[in-house]
């Protein structure tokens, strides 16, 4: 795989570790209710969409191997230019059920989890 692959890959596997570490021991209200919180979850959403942006750009296979690739990348244009329009609710929903599918992908891509 080539070297700027891997790093966008790599970016995309510690945002995602990130996500987690923010979260841990969080309910939904507590991160509805805390916008520091909020804010940096949607930071490292950003990054993991145009990460894997770059990413796709470089190899096109990409796009295949890894789960709802399109819609990562839509949720960040989201976030990034229409921001007031996702809710609470989608981002928590996010990091439930789609993350996890997220770092599998991308750990079997990198050929090991950090």
């Amino acid at each position: 795989m080539d070297v700027e692959i891997q790093k966008y890959l790599y970016d995309i596997q510690m945002a995602c570790r990130l996500i987690q570490e923010f979260v841990a021991d969080q309910t939904f209200d507590s991160y509805r209710t805390n916008v520091l919180l909020s804010s940096a979850v949607e930071r490292q959403f950003i990054t993991i969409g145009e990460a894997l942006n770059q990413a796709i750009r470089g190899s096109l296979d990409l796009e295949a191997q890894i789960f709802d690739s399109r819609k990562i990348v839509d949720f960040r244009n989201l976030l990034t230019h229409s921001y007031g329009a996702v809710s609470d609710a989608v981002v928590w929903d996010i990091i439930q059920t789609s993350l996890p599918k997220l770092i599998h992908d991308v750990d079997q891509l990198m050929g090991s989890s950090l």
